[in-house]
């Protein structure tokens, strides 16, 4: 296998995305590669039409049941990747849900878009993104080539290309607004996680969260406690607040980090599996929805955002896709 290939492909017609996809598929057959493609329901009909029975070889995916959140696609990726390119090259079309989202989201989703390149820089797989410039808005059409190395069928202009570390940065707020004063708020020590726990299981309830994602909840602030805990002087504070998208859950602490002790990318890249560091951070993302961070010498805050209702394109609970 070569080194690493990303690619935005910015189309305007059907005829523009079949012409660059299915030879792109049909090629990776060729070569023995697993594909996957994690297109919009539209895009799959097109692609499993023009490929006709060589689709069979091809796992064909409407992108709703993967872009749900960032983390968790990049983690859905990574799986699919130890999984299925041991010993070959995987190609992938993944073609992101920009519809529907806030601009908080759009702002997470380019920043992974970004992280891709980092996340799968020594593995050799070949990822084509397709965006679709009759729907998208022209910021995200732009920036696909600011966080993609290549264009198909474009020239690529010196500059536009951003370094993953500096796009990231550009994708964070300018520090995080303040929870409305009224928020309630848990103050925990070294050794107190147990009634964080219970509370936070109390609120979930109140607000009528699923089981699971109540579950979840209280397993990424227990964990996010615990890092603050251990990196944070030992004590801090969990504030509960919910709007009518998320229920969110920050996690302040007083300061005692030095700045050289922050990581370049707190838990957006998975981590390698006997790395010391880095694995408790890579869960609170894979069990949240959204996740902000303010990592700061003086003191953090880390808030955790789990939607209230379905995620982007994805149905209500009781109900079933017509």
């Amino acid at each position: 296998m070569s080194g690493f290939v990303h690619q935005a492909l910015r189309y305007g017609s059907d005829a523009d995305f079949l012409a660059s996809t299915t030879g792109f598929v049909r090629a990776g057959l060729d070569a023995g590669d697993a594909v996957l493609a994690v297109v919009s329901s539209r895009n799959v009909t097109l692609l499993g039409d023009a490929l006709g029975e060589r689709s069979r070889q091809v796992e064909l995916v409407d992108a709703h049941d993967w872009y749900d959140y960032p983390s968790r696609t990049l983690g859905r990726y990574h799986a699919y990747c130890e999984r299925h390119g041991v010993d070959r090259r995987v190609r992938v079309i993944g073609e992101p849900v920009w519809t529907g989202r806030t601009a908080f989201e759009t702002r997470e989703w380019m920043r992974y878009e970004s992280l891709i390149n980092l996340a799968f820089a020594d593995s050799g797989h070949w990822i084509l993104c397709p965006y679709d410039i009759r729907a998208l808005p022209e910021s995200v059409v732009r920036s696909a080539a600011r966080t993609h190395p290549e264009l198909v069928q474009e020239p690529c202009i010196a500059g536009d290309y951003a370094d993953p570390a500096a796009f990231s940065a550009e994708c964070e707020e300018p520090g995080t607004a303040p929870l409305p004063a009224a928020v309630h708020g848990i103050r925990f020590t070294r050794g107190g996680s147990a009634a964080v726990r219970r509370a936070l299981a109390a609120h979930a309830r109140r607000l009528g969260l699923p089981e699971q994602r109540a579950y979840d909840l209280v397993a990424a602030v227990h964990e996010t406690v615990v890092n603050t805990v251990r990196h944070g002087g030992g004590h801090g504070v969990v504030r509960l607040h919910s709007d009518p998208d998320y229920v969110i859950c920050e996690v302040a602490d007083g300061g005692t980090h030095t700045a050289a002790a922050r990581p370049p990318f707190p838990g957006h890249l998975p981590p390698k599996p006997r790395a010391a560091n880095g694995h408790g951070m890579w869960l609170v993302r894979q069990l949240s929805d959204l996740v902000a961070d303010d990592l700061a010498p003086a003191g953090s805050v880390v808030r955790l955002y789990f939607r209230r209702g379905p995620a982007v394109g994805q149905p209500a609970a009781g109900t079933v896709n017509s």
